[in-house]
């Protein structure tokens, strides 16, 4: 448990300070709605954020409320121990933490570098080279079938991989058929895409390596 929440503090670590307990906030895009254009347009965005991102934040507040055991715990700790929580717990915080993730994963086309030697070294080992391995994420994202994540992580034994978690689940969750750190992750709901790609999924994923950032992703191998 301790080397679980550990990885959840270093990744959770520019999160503002309210978000340590409930009342959980919604933090601003880090970048202008329109940062990601052409790959992800700005309507879709707004939408994904002030609508869909705010809304696992109030129905977490909410659940938690209700709940007055849980509610003096951390993201981190509900996360780590979502298979012993309500769902309305276990969905939302989820929602919560992998939306925050995933927007400090991107950064505007040609702004986010190329991974860090040490990253690439291990890309390479892992996977044989970085097309094989955004194939790897590709395939583990078109076959996720309904709504759900798809992740590149470190997992317990130091090897990079790539795995799927289906909803709101992630990676760090003691529910999560493979755990591990995430370094990277892709939202495959509907509402990531849809406005812009309707239902291409796996022309989605191809674009959206445009917008990696990739030297946010280095700092998380570094920090692992």
């Amino acid at each position: 448990m301790k080397y679980w929440l550990a990885c959840l503090a270093v990744l959770a670590a520019p999160a503002a300070a309210q978000d340590r307990a409930a009342p959980f906030t919604l933090a601003p895009l880090p970048y202008s709605a329109t940062a990601l254009e052409p790959v992800i347009d700005a309507e879709t965005m707004t939408l994904h954020h002030d609508k869909h991102h705010q809304a696992y934040v109030d129905a977490l507040n909410k659940a938690l409320a209700a709940d007055p055991a849980l509610s003096g715990r951390s993201l981190e700790q509900l996360l780590a121990q979502a298979g012993s929580e309500p769902a309305a717990v276990r969905n939302n915080a989820g929602g919560h933490w992998n939306h925050g993730f995933f927007w400090k994963t991107m950064a505007p086309p040609g702004s986010g570098g190329q991974p860090s030697p040490e990253l690439a070294r291990a890309i390479d080992a892992a996977f044989g080279s970085m097309d094989k391995m955004k194939a790897a994420f590709k395939a583990a994202g078109t076959g996720r079938f309904g709504s759900g994540w798809v992740w590149l992580i470190v997992g317990p034994d130091g090897k990079l991989a790539i795995t799927s978690t289906p909803n709101q689940d992630n990676p760090l969750m003691d529910v999560a058929d493979q755990r591990g750190t995430p370094l990277l992750g892709n939202d495959m709901w509907e509402h990531a895409y849809y406005l812009k790609h309707r239902n291409r999924r796996a022309e989605y994923l191809d674009a959206w390596w445009q917008v990696v950032d990739w030297q946010a992703v280095s700092a998380r191998y570094a920090a692992r």
